[in-house]
């Protein structure tokens, strides 16, 4: 029973980042026609890291850990995609992260993004805020530009049976604020 629980918080969460577009302001209009759309913003930053879910091991330290983040975007040039890096840590462990997404832009200076990539990690069996053993990983996120060289951004990862000894899967929710470099 505590794993369907598991797996309904999970698809919850990553709804709720589906529907987030549908409540952003749009500007004047509707019909309005903006000069930027999106962002293309090479960035560096950092800010907090939340695991929202542990697993069942009674061997194995899997307890959600709160923790921080690192985050970096490297937007390919003349294509919607990125290549994207993330450190989580908390914990005992430390999940690093390669990442490519598809970036959709959705208002002046904001994507959202969904993609995949793979955990590293650093001590398996030791709990990260992403889960204990290297896994595949999705993310979806949100992006935008709030001043000069300054980016927020906030997502959710979903590791995909990261905790051992476990069929349970981690999803852990970032936030934080980036420096754009470009």
């Amino acid at each position: 029973m505590k794993r369907f629980f598991k797996r309904v918080l999970t698809v919850s969460a990553l709804s709720a980042l589906a529907i987030v577009p549908t409540f952003l302001p749009v500007g004047k209009a509707s019909a309005q026609t903006f000069t930027t759309n999106g962002t293309d913003a090479n960035y560096l930053g950092g800010g907090i890291s939340v695991g929202v879910t542990d697993g069942d091991s009674p061997i194995y330290d899997d307890d959600s850990k709160v923790g921080g983040n690192v985050q970096g975007r490297f937007a390919i040039p003349n294509a919607p995609i990125s290549a994207r890096g993330a450190i989580l840590f908390g914990g005992d462990s430390t999940a690093l992260m390669p990442l490519v997404t598809y970036d959709v832009p959705v208002a002046p200076n904001t994507n959202l993004y969904l993609g995949g990539g793979y955990s590293f990690n650093t001590e398996e069996g030791n709990s990260s805020p992403l889960g204990n053993k290297d896994a595949i990983v999705l993310t979806a996120g949100a992006e935008s530009e709030v001043g000069s060289n300054v980016v927020v951004y906030g997502d959710a990862k979903w590791g995909i049976d990261s905790y051992r000894d476990s069929d349970s899967d981690a999803v852990s929710i970032q936030a934080g604020a980036a420096y754009r470099f470009n």
